[in-house]
């Protein structure tokens, strides 16, 4: 992803960039469907191949735009679960299982596991293992039972 490479590649294809351009805002202006972004998808996709872009090169970025998305919702779940631990309803299911809900953040697990499956926001955030922030919401929403 040097610089100097696509700077030199846009000096040598500025014309097939524009025609992409030109296509790509005639498709989000002219078609109103989810099959719209399906052809934008194809067009800036087919520009990347062009470009000489490796489906691993995407590949890598969509992972590190993921990896950062779901640390920045997990940071942002665990300081919502401390602002809201008062406000917790615990409730247990009388199985060993228990569910623990605020308005934002909904935290299911069992007596003694040491991993709890979290939803922020309504966004699974899969299952997390207990730390001090969690072990402190559990406690807190407890007593409030």
């Amino acid at each position: 992803m040097d610089p100097e490479v696509w700077s030199q590649f846009i000096r040598e294809n500025w014309l097939v960039i524009v025609i992409a351009l030109v296509l790509l805002f005639a498709v989000v202006n002219l078609v109103k469907t989810v099959l719209k972004w399906a052809i934008v998808i194809v067009i800036v996709v087919g520009l990347f191949i062009y470009s000489g872009v490796t489906m691993d090169q995407i590949g890598n970025a969509v992972n590190k735009v993921a990896d950062g998305t779901v640390s920045t919702l997990k940071k942002e779940a665990q300081e919502v679960m401390l602002k809201e631990a008062q406000d917790a309803k615990y409730t247990s299911n009388g199985d060993g299982t228990f569910t623990i809900t605020t308005p934002n953040i909904e935290v299911k697990g069992a007596a003694g596991e040491d991993k709890v499956e979290v939803t922020f926001r309504g966004v699974s955030l899969g299952k997390w293992s207990i730390t001090d922030t969690t072990k402190t919401f559990i406690e807190e929403a407890r007593k409030h039972q």
